[in-house]
């Protein structure tokens, strides 16, 4: 990616990529024009070889506020806007599509313990494994951001501005709130939870289905943790045993 500027101010990013990567893109941006956390689409290049979108000026990771201040932002200005996704066969990925929603929730585990090795227990990761049954019954997949955590997130004043770098995939929107939600250590707890749940359009899920998906996703998140994001894996892990109580 490449920032650009107008007397010295950043204005826009220009991002090169490969084809596929830059036409998917492209297509999240136009269907969700009208989301204020997204950059606006300034430019596509038919051959799908770039992009040029609006800058959003802030920080990631840092300053952001309260978990309940910023995920009701994601709810409300993002994955209210979620459309279904009537044309795409598969599940997961777009450039990587899986033959059901099952599929990748398994691949999404698996890879989660390959990364974890010993960090924890392999009891949990056949329990874990146990929910994916329940949590892979969908009736509608949506486009989804794909990629909804707090290291693609700007803030500027501790207030949530922007939602940076989509990776798109088809789901249900479940997975991008219990992303976003499990993206951070902090404030992982039943009351922002469904605090924020409940401001969904589609919030008729059980709030023992909710448990479950973020007991999934958790799982999956300490995976990535231990991967890239070392430095957080002290917090996730006394969140983990906040939230392992759930499966038992």
């Amino acid at each position: 990616m490449h920032i650009l500027t107008v007397n010295e101010v950043p204005q826009y990013v220009l991002k090169i990529d490969g084809e596929l990567s830059i036409s998917l893109v492209s297509q999240l941006y136009q269907a969700y024009s009208r989301s204020p956390l997204l950059s606006k689409l300034i430019y596509s290049d038919p051959a799908n070889t770039f992009l040029l979108y609006s800058y959003v000026s802030g920080t990631t990771h840092y300053n952001r506020g309260s978990k309940v201040d910023w995920m009701a932002l994601i709810v409300k200005d993002l994955l209210n806007q979620y459309q279904i996704a009537r044309q795409t066969e598969g599940w997961g990925r777009l450039g990587h599509l899986r033959g059901s929603w099952h599929e990748f929730n398994e691949r999404s585990l698996e890879g989660a313990r390959s990364n974890l090795g010993s960090v924890l227990p392999i009891e949990d990761y056949h329990q874990v494994k146990s929910l994916i049954d329940g949590i892979s019954k969908v009736e509608e997949k949506y486009l989804l951001h794909g990629d909804t955590g707090v290291h693609n997130f700007v803030f500027r004043n501790n207030e949530l501005v922007g939602v940076n770098d989509p990776s798109p995939m088809v789901g249900p929107v479940i997975y991008d709130f219990t992303y976003a939600f499990c993206s951070s250590p902090d404030d992982l707890n039943l009351e922002t939870l469904f605090s924020t749940f409940d401001l969904l359009n589609d919030n008729t899920l059980e709030r023992s289905r909710i448990i479950k998906e973020v007991l999934f996703q958790l799982y999956c998140r300490i995976g990535i943790c231990v991967k890239v994001h070392l430095h957080d894996l002290h917090d996730y892990l006394k969140a983990w045993d906040y939230w392992r109580l759930f499966l038992t």
